[in-house]
C-alpha cells in the first residue's frame, strides 16, 4: 500500500514531538542530581543552565521541526508517491503486454486450427483428384486393351479364313489330282470342292 506525504508528514511530527518530550523529561529528571552533588560534571545537566539549555532545545526543535516537515518529508513523501506511480505505471504495462501476449497465443492456435483444417482439406482434395486421375486412366487402359483385343480378334479371324481358304484350294488340287490318277479321269472344280468341304464339314 503506497504511503502518502500527508501521513508520512503527519507522523514524522508525532515522532519529533515524543522526542522532545523524552528530551525534556531527561533533562527535568537530571537537575535534582545535578543540584545534590558536588558541582556539575556535565554542563548541560548543571541546574544554572537548565532554562537557557531549554530555550535552545525549544528553538533547534523548531527549527528541525520546521525544516522536516516543510522540507524533509515532504520531498519524502514526493519521492515515495513517484516510486509508488512508477511502479503502478510498470504493473500496468507489463498487464497489457501480458494480455497482449495471451491474445498473440491465442491468435496463433487458431491459426494452427485453421492451418490444420485447410491441410486436411486439400490432402482429402488430392486423394480424391488422385483417385479420379486414376480411375480415368484405368478406363482409358481397358478401352485401349479391348480395342487392341478386338483388333487381335480380327486380325485372327481374317488369317484363320485366309488359311482355311487356302487349304480348301490345296485340298481341292490335292483330291483333283489324286482322283485323276486313281480313275484316269479328272473332275471338275465343282465336283472336287464339293468332295473338300464335306471332307472337312466332317473332319
Amino acid at each position: 500500500m503506497p504511503v502518502r506525504s500527508s501521513e508520512l508528514v503527519r507522523h514524522g511530527r508525532a515522532f519529533a514531538l515524543a522526542c522532545f518530550a523524552v528530551l525534556v523529561a531527561g533533562a527535568a529528571q537530571a537537575a535534582p542530581h545535578g543540584e545534590s552533588g558536588e558541582g556539575s560534571s556535565f554542563p548541560p545537566f548543571d541546574p544554572s543552565h537548565f532554562a537557557s539549555n531549554l530555550f535552545w532545545l525549544a528553538i533547534t526543535f523548531a527549527a528541525l521541526y520546521w525544516l522536516m516537515s516543510t522540507v524533509a518529508l515532504p520531498r519524502v513523501g514526493e519521492i515515495l508517491e513517484e516510486r509508488s506511480a512508477k511502479i503502478s505505471g510498470d504493473l500496468d504495462q507489463a498487464n497489457a503486454m501480458q494480455a497482449k501476449a495471451e491474445e498473440m497465443a491465442q491468435a496463433y492456435e487458431r491459426a494452427l486450427a485453421e492451418a490444420r483444417k485447410n491441410a486436411q482439406g486439400i490432402a482429402q482434395q488430392a486423394r480424391e483428384a488422385g483417385a479420379k486421375a486414376s480411375d480415368a486412366q484405368r478406363h482409358a487402359t481397358e478401352a485401349d486393351l479391348a480395342a487392341k483385343l478386338a483388333a487381335a480378334e480380327a486380325t485372327i479371324a481374317q488369317t484363320k479364313d485366309a488359311a482355311m481358304r487356302n487349304v480348301r484350294d490345296l485340298g481341292t488340287d490335292i483330291a483333283v489330282a489324286i482322283v485323276t490318277k486313281l480313275t484316269g479321269q479328272a473332275p471338275t472344280a465343282a465336283e472336287a470342292s464339293a468332295a473338300v468341304d464335306q471332307a472337312l464339314t466332317r473332319g
